[in-house]
């Protein structure tokens, strides 16, 4: 299992032990979408959804779903969040609606699964609100594309 941290030397799947690392400010910022038919692009555009604003509550969810990683993904650490800002974008000429996450901390240990989870429970936020007039949603490219703090330095994606 050598070059993974989750494991010890058993194999065995364990939480990191971050108790020895210098605490930085952490930053890390991901992106992802989900593309649908043009006329459900148009309803969520005029509000015509019949569960809500879609965007709104996309927003709201997706940072929850950043406050509540640890609760999902086992190994994660519960983190003290400084900022986590998402934002939801229609791109009308490609029928999607673009979400991207920023999550902050200052701490041990970085943020990315924080804003990868952002990103996800928007987008699933999202087909929720309208499943029922497009099941034929599709959620892709979901990605760390920015990734600052801490012993590894800055990461940066290309967009």
């Amino acid at each position: 299992m050598s070059g993974f941290t989750h494991f010890d030397a058993e194999g065995k799947a364990v939480m990191v032990d971050v108790s020895d690392k210098d605490e930085t400010e952490r930053v890390a910022t991901a992106i992802g979408s989900i593309t649908m038919q043009p006329e459900t692009l148009a309803l969520i555009l005029e509000g015509g959804v019949k569960k809500g604003d879609v965007l709104s509550v996309a927003r709201l969810a997706g940072i929850m779903g950043a406050k509540r990683t640890p609760d999902l993904i086992p190994l994660c650490h519960p983190l003290a969040l400084t900022s986590v800002k998402v934002e939801l974008k229609a791109d009308p000429a490609r029928n999607a609606v673009d979400i991207e996450a920023t999550c902050k901390l200052k701490g041990r240990t970085g943020v990315e699964m924080e804003a990868l989870t952002a990103v996800s429970i928007a987008a699933l936020t999202v087909y929720d609100m309208c499943k029922a007039v497009d099941r034929g949603m599709r959620i892709g490219d979901i990605r760390l594309v920015h990734k600052s703090g801490g012993k590894s330095g800055t990461y940066e994606a290309e967009r």
